[in-house]
């Protein structure tokens, strides 16, 4: 028999702390001004002392399963992709698994950075193609705000912190581009890269957290070439062309890296949903974050035809081919 994964829900949560621009400016030596110029970033979301990734996890699984209709012991799988897990170990995905009252399935983290959770979605997908699971739970979620050095400018007006997530259903029948949805994902690394985007601690190199740091000239260089490509992988695949897609749901790295991309590719511009302006870099939880502010708002309707896409540190990065 085989089987194909479809979304029938999404939701995101987001800390009710906002921090502008202008509140950065007054502590870094920077201005709203060269943010937005340089980033498309106004404003992003910081979890506030004491809530933790699993929090802003359970919010937005909540959010989903709300969306979808679906009762929580209907879940045999969770993903969660993260690179601020509440704790080395156990998996951030298993105490949302907690919280949710499950006792049975599976649960476990991805770490991929920002290419996080489109690395999980295709994890889970897998695993429901493969008949092992029925019901998957995909998260996307980070507190970047708890590694970042608050001095560095180049580095500390990039990011913020939310969680987004999707609920697969499986469903019989073969992956098919004219059906319902996930269609085909698409995955990549290169570890040469390392130095361009880390975070210089770790429980085996330093024995404490360290802080992100980025080449962000190499980092844009590298972003546009490889998600241009693989949104090219992705389209080849499955015999389509860039003007079939509906939208591009992309990580919202920074709103040059999306009008690159798109120029690349050349999209138009408004089939792009950009949410970085109000969200910043939320690393793994951008692109379910960006998924669920257009669905929300009614920008991504049924039946539509999306590429989902990101890349981030290692290097990793990924596509999705879905239709919603």
């Amino acid at each position: 028999m085989a089987y194909h994964s479809v979304i029938v829900g999404c939701g995101s949560y987001l800390p009710a702390r906002v921090v502008e621009n202008q509140e950065l400016a007054a502590k870094v030596d920077t201005s709203d001004e060269w943010i937005i110029e340089r980033t498309g970033i106004r404003r992003r979301h910081i979890a506030a002392e004491g809530e933790t990734t699993c929090d802003l996890a359970y919010a937005a699984a909540s959010a989903a399963l709300q969306n979808a209709g679906v009762k929580p012991e209907a879940i045999d799988l969770i993903v969660l992709a993260t690179a601020t897990p509440d704790h080395t170990f156990p998996a951030t995905a298993t105490q949302v698994q907690a919280r949710l009252g499950l006792t049975h399935g599976a649960a476990f983290d991805v770490h991929a950075v920002c290419s996080g959770f489109i690395y999980a979605l295709a994890v889970a997908d897998n695993f429901l193609k493969a008949g092992q699971a029925k019901t998957a739970l995909v998260i996307g979620a980070e507190t970047f705000s708890r590694i970042l050095d608050w001095k560095d400018r180049s580095t500390c007006v990039l990011f913020g912190d939310g969680a987004g997530a999707v609920l697969l259903e499986r469903q019989d029948g073969a992956p098919d581009v004219r059906s319902q949805g996930v269609i085909s994902t698409h995955l990549h690394s290169d570890g040469r890269y390392k130095d361009h985007l880390f975070v210089d601690g770790g429980p085996s190199s330093t024995q404490s957290t360290g802080y992100l740091r980025m080449a962000g000239k190499e980092v844009f260089k590298h972003a546009v070439t490889n998600l241009a490509g693989v949104v090219n992988e992705a389209l080849s695949a499955n015999n389509i062309s860039a003007a079939e897609v509906d939208w591009v749901v992309p990580h919202q790295a920074n709103q040059r890296i999306l009008d690159a991309t798109a120029r690349k590719l050349q999209l138009d511009p408004g089939r792009v949903i950009s949410t970085v302006a109000n969200h910043a870099n939320t690393s793994a939880a951008s692109v379910p974050l960006a998924l669920a502010t257009a669905v929300g708002d009614g920008r991504i309707q049924r039946g539509q035809l999306l590429i989902l896409e990101a890349m981030g540190g290692g290097f990793t990065w990924g596509a999705g081919l879905v239709r919603w």
